[in-house]
């Protein structure tokens, strides 16, 4: 079932200082036409830049996701993209007038709110999903970082962090589908140690820096002059440790809110790559650097994809319509039957799957010594594939026929061999009408085309 892509219905602003730049800037989301993405711009800069939350744009993951583009940067968008993909929005322009996105209260919980309070619309376009096919994989082994995506349904993800702690010890997350976010991990706030708190503040990294915007984890025994000093650099009369390993004057709102956190910062930093995902996620010890070399390494297979459009086949997975389901919609017998498998099928496209042996009858007459699988034949397994297609949206297919009414241009790419398997895969060009099919269709052996074309054919009652 196809799900249609979303934009908000109205426009909403959020306001607030930076986490790092200590700058106030206000945000606001505004509603985008379909396949907009998520984009920054900065109304503040001369020529009102627009910066596209891409992989390819990250310049910096130090203490946090910055993007970069047309001279203009951006810091700290992990929280608010994961907000929207947690949102099932697809389509969004974010005006800003400073830096950074405002830090809130550290978690993406206040984005969620302001989203749902401008509402939601569908649109026409229907969402592409980036569907994890086969395990991908990526290590960091100097910094201890593993991460992995395998396939699975919806978009499901499971952190572990170790913090080499005593007072912390490991902590585990997970998420089992995006109906969870909002009340189990949107409101999960950011976090930094102790011992990295104090050389930030001393660098002035974190001018935004506060106790209510952040947890403070502390990872060993500290002591009071240790927390006075860091009072005065926050100008608080005084700091404590509240409860093991926690300094704040808050509580945690989860036992494992820091590795609910760190899946937060995960979906934020892979909506860089520009589609929503199918797959479960898994990572060890994850940070913005390996989030974002493992986005990055998501991207290129997008990329490889996009460029080679060749349908998976998985002999393990039952086939649509198997050789018998297909005899009792096409009225062809072997030896000119020529599809096997309809491997997918939707309300515009198709899969067929032809296993081409030695054994075929053509083989016996077309270049015996060198045999090549006739291309007229390929058209017709092709249509045949089509023929399926079209006859399946009939409840009595029995009693119809399949004919030719145009092909064009058709091109021949590569020789079809024995042992080869050619999966041919068409999609309607203008809807079915009248039992009229039109499709564009193409060939595959493995990732190459060895065919294509423009086919038209319309089924007719037998009478």
């Amino acid at each position: 079932m196809s799900e249609k892509q979303r934009t908000i219905n109205t426009s909403v602003s959020v306001s607030g200082i930076g986490l790092h730049t200590g700058k106030k800037s206000t945000l606001t989301f505004k509603p985008a036409p379909e396949n907009h993405g998520y984009k920054f711009q900065r109304i503040d800069l001369e020529g009102q830049p627009i910066i596209v939350a891409d992989v390819d744009n990250v310049i910096d993951t130090s203490r946090g996701t910055t993007l970069s583009k047309n001279g203009a940067n951006i810091h700290t968008t992990e929280h608010v993209l994961a907000a929207l993909v947690g949102s099932k929005v697809d389509n969004v322009l974010m005006e800003i007038d400073g830096p950074e996105v405002p830090i809130m209260d550290g978690s993406s919980l206040l984005f969620i709110k302001a989203l749902e309070q401008a509402g939601y619309i569908e649109q026409a376009a229907e969402r592409e999903y980036f569907v994890i096919k086969e395990n991908i994989t990526f290590e960091d082994p100097e910094k201890g970082v593993e991460m992995l995506a395998v396939p699975q349904e919806d978009y499901r993800l499971t952190v572990m962090v170790d913090y080499k702690s005593k007072l912390l010890g490991t902590q585990h997350a997970s998420m089992y589908n995006l109906e969870e976010f909002k009340t189990e991990i949107s409101p999960c706030r950011t976090f930094v140690f102790l011992h990295e708190l104090e050389a930030l503040l001393e660098k002035d990294l974190i001018k935004g820096g506060d106790l209510d915007n952040a947890i403070v984890m502390v990872a060993r025994e500290t002591k009071q002059e240790e927390l006075d000093k860091l009072a005065s650099l926050l100008n608080k009369p005084k700091v404590e440790i509240k409860g093991i390993g926690v300094l704040n004057n808050t509580d945690l709102k989860f036992e494992n809110e820091p590795a609910k956190h760190k899946l937060l910062d995960i979906i934020g930093d892979l909506a860089l790559i520009g589609k929503p995902i199918k797959g479960h996620i898994l990572a060890a010890r994850p940070g913005h650097a390996g989030n974002v070399a493992f986005a990055k390494k998501i991207k290129q297979i997008i990329k490889e994809q996009s460029n080679n459009d060749a349908p998976h086949y998985d002999p393990n997975i039952a086939p649509i319509f198997n050789i018998n389901d297909i005899t009792g919609l096409l009225p062809h017998r072997q030896p000119f039957l020529l599809i096997d498998k309809i491997i997918e099928m939707s309300e515009n496209h198709v899969v067929g799957l032809k296993n081409v042996t030695m054994n075929e009858e053509f083989f016996k007459g077309h270049f015996p010594g060198s045999p090549v699988m006739p291309g007229v034949l390929l058209i017709e397994a092709m249509a045949q594939t089509g023929g399926v297609f079209t006859l399946s949206s009939v409840p009595d297919p029995e009693n119809y026929l399949t004919y030719f009414m145009k092909i064009d241009k058709v091109r021949f790419k590569q020789k079809v061999l024995p042992g080869d398997t050619v999966l041919f895969k068409l999609e309607l060009l203008t809807p079915i009408r009248r039992g009229i099919c039109h499709m564009y269709g193409k060939a595959y052996v493995g990732k190459n085309v060895v065919m294509e074309g423009e086919l038209m054919a319309q089924i007719s009652k037998i009478k």
